[in-house]
């Protein structure tokens, strides 16, 4: 029992370094993404500047279209379509809240 016991914390050992080195991976997309969003805050900011009143803040009908769109490339790519879908519904929403933040007209 002993030795099963050592042998199960060595199994656990190496899935964490495992775990570790995934993890790892997975900060330095993170970090990508966060340079991804910051260029992706400056164009939304240059579309602001070109708004002339608030209520051309939410533009249902490109919405609509930027998700039919992410829906059919997800697919393509073999990517879960419902977490893209997720992941842009969210990111729509924090842009719209931004813009009606930085709103000055």
């Amino acid at each position: 029992m002993y030795i099963e016991h050592n042998i199960y914390d060595l199994n656990v050992a190496m899935v964490n370094k495992n775990i570790i080195k995934i993890r790892k991976k997975l900060d330095k997309l993170d970090n990508l993404f966060l340079d991804l969003i910051k260029k992706r805050t400056k164009l939304v900011d240059e579309v602001l500047i070109n708004k002339k009143f608030k209520k051309d803040i939410i533009d249902k009908k490109r919405i609509k279209i930027i998700l039919n769109g992410i829906k059919k490339k997800s697919k393509r790519k073999k990517i879960d379509h419902q977490v893209t879908q997720k992941i842009w519904i969210s990111m729509i929403r924090a842009y719209i809240d931004y813009e009606y933040r930085k709103f000055k007209k």
